[in-house]
């Protein structure tokens, strides 16, 4: 029993300076990005095709490789800086001067951030390009550990080296941490790993039996997690500091994969309550609990992104695929139709991309979905089997 429980709850969880006038507010037409022509510096070609990579990665800008540009970007030398001056309809709107710019990779994150937080009042958010993303990699048989990469799938980087299961990254929402489930033969705990070059390891909960599906409160301070100490597979609430207790559910339902809503004030979570697995919303305090009306047979692995929306997959004849629901108008939306398996999704910080697990043809891989455009792109493929994605936070926006 102890062992079909375990493998229920894992299926289930499976420095610039500005110039020019002030920000810009862009208008978009429905589900179509602006067009935008690059000059870069022709004696820095790493330069220019590092900002052409993070341009096309963003999500927020199409390339324009010939004709009409709804933007243009240019770089120029400018006595030690590197001056960037952009366009609007052929018109001059901003310029902006770097300085110190000498890793290339690092530079181009800087300018396309400048240009997406200038240019997108909505975005709410700066560095995107500096974000990152966690996932879990199996590197051999009965053994996953948890690596970060950069949002176009470079810079590879393996955050812990445990001979055993390390799954379920979530990023503590300074960005400073990530927290993961790491199985033993005594059970699953907690732990919290720095990101950085002092890494730092600590178990954070570690209740008799399992303790998973950790997920952190905007706030920081406290903790969603799945516990199983008296035998039955609960959802919790746990204070990080003092590690005190809040019991939301009670019984032989077997719940899994909790997410916070963006005000601390309701956890999302997965419950086999009805036979299959679907997904309830319930207050902190533990009331005002409903199941979600989601598409498909059933629906797991939800995530809830900062203005609101819930993605989760969904099983669609046979296979898993990706929706979202609204909240607000209490809608859900199919938002991956490309053949394979499509599974936990994770919101970027812009509220519009998600990274995802896709299994195609017995191969897995991480993607990235626009749920305004329905556009894909290939994040990261290797030989081993990548799975559960999470998206690191970004930093404010500036005011």
């Amino acid at each position: 029993m102890k062992r079909f429980t375990l493998m229920l709850v894992l299926c289930l969880a499976a420095v610039a300076t500005f110039a020019g006038p002030a920000r810009i507010n862009v208008i978009k037409q429905a589900e179509e990005n602006p067009k935008i022509a690059f000059k870069g510096l022709a004696d820095d070609p790493a330069l220019s095709r590092e900002v052409e990579n993070f341009l096309k990665v963003c999500g927020w800008f199409d390339l324009a490789r010939s004709g009409r540009a709804d933007y243009t970007l240019e770089l120029q030398r400018e006595g030690g800086a590197v001056k960037a001056d952009l366009a609007i309809g052929g018109a001059p709107v901003e310029s902006w001067r770097f300085r110190n710019l000498r890793d290339p990779r690092a530079a181009a994150k800087l300018i396309v951030d400048t240009l997406i937080e200038r240019s997108f009042k909505e975005l709410k958010v700066r560095s995107f390009c500096t974000s990152r993303i966690a996932f879990c990699a199996e590197t051999s048989p009965g053994v996953r550990n948890i690596f970060l990469c950069d949002i176009d799938g470079r810079s590879v980087e393996q955050l812990t080296r445990f001979r055993s299961l390390c799954v379920e990254p979530c990023w503590n929402p300074s960005g400073a941490s990530v927290f993961y489930s790491k199985y033993s033969r005594s059970g699953i705990d907690v732990i919290e790993t720095t990101v950085g070059p002092r890494q730092m390891s600590r178990i954070v909960s570690s209740f008799r039996g399992i303790n998973a599906g950790a997920a952190v409160s905007p706030d920081g301070r406290r903790m969603a997690v799945i516990l199983s100490f008296d035998h039955m597979v609960d959802l919790y609430i746990m204070d990080i500091r003092t590690r005190k207790l809040v019991r939301l559910t009670k019984g032989m339902p077997v719940e899994a994969s909790p997410c916070w809503s963006p005000d601390g004030r309701q956890i999302a979570y997965v419950s086999d309550e009805s036979g299959v697995p679907r997904i309830q919303v319930v207050g902190v305090d533990g009331r005002g609990r409903k199941r979600l009306p989601t598409i498909g047979s059933d629906a797991v692995t939800p995530d809830w992104s900062g203005d609101g929306q819930i993605v989760f997959a969904s099983r669609v004849n046979g296979s898993y695929t990706l929706g979202v629901y609204d909240p607000q108008s209490g809608k859900c939306r199919r938002v991956t139709n490309e053949p394979g398996s499509w599974e936990s999704p994770a919101w970027a910080a812009d509220n519009r991309q998600v990274v995802c697990k896709r299994t195609l043809g017995g191969k897995s891989g991480l993607f990235v979905v626009d749920t305004r455009t329905g556009r894909i792109r290939e994040l990261l493929s290797t030989g081993y089997p990548l799975s559960m994605p999470a998206w690191s936070p970004c930093a404010p926006a500036r005011k």
